[in-house]
């Protein structure tokens, strides 16, 4: 008996998808998907944002987007928990309401359970390299640290990983200094 083979999910067939108030992406035509955040994660994508902002307010190099759509292949449609795009880029990366392009930075917050880990660790970091995203930032609560990865020959290179009272920075964000420890403060 042959093996039989599953065909691969659109971003069409992702548009058909209910909106019952899970999230759903796709990854090389794998449907992923997942309840609304919880408080916790809700709470670190804040205080990320919050720092984000804060930081492009006194230095207005690009935006940051909570949560937007990211669509970059028929098969491949995710939403990152933060996007930052450069002004120079923007109308590189934006077609109408989406992101189309590669992101410069993707910030995932890890939502609990196995799942949620090997999606937001391995699948979307592979992801993100493929498509020429040039930093992706994994912000663990469960062991409150922040893996940094950056973009080496189509492939996501991890920098560094970062506790506590460490410092995240990024060539990206010159001057940026965000202490690990405050995004975790709930």
């Amino acid at each position: 008996m042959a093996a039989r083979i599953e065909p691969l999910l659109t971003v069409a067939d992702l548009d058909a998808c209910p909106d019952d108030n899970n999230r759903y992406e796709l990854i090389e035509g794998e449907l992923f998907v997942s309840r609304a955040p919880g408080l916790p994660h809700q709470f670190v994508v804040q205080n990320l944002q919050i720092a984000f902002v804060d930081y492009l307010r006194g230095n207005p190099i690009g935006k940051v987007v909570p949560a937007a759509g990211a669509i970059f292949s028929d098969y491949d449609a995710v939403i990152p928990d933060l996007a930052f795009v450069r002004n120079e880029r923007w109308d590189q990366v934006v077609t109408g309401e989406k992101f189309t392009g590669a992101l410069d930075l993707v910030v995932e917050v890890v939502s609990a359970g196995a799942e949620n880990r090997r999606r937001d660790l391995l699948v979307k970091r592979q992801l993100y390299g493929k498509y020429g995203v040039e930093e992706y930032w994994i912000v663990d609560p469960e062991n409150r640290l922040v893996e940094v990865y950056r973009l080496r020959d189509d492939r996501m290179e991890s920098v560094a990983t970062l506790r506590n009272s460490d410092e995240i920075t990024s060539p990206l964000l010159p001057g940026l200094r965000l202490s690990v420890s405050s995004i975790f403060n709930l």
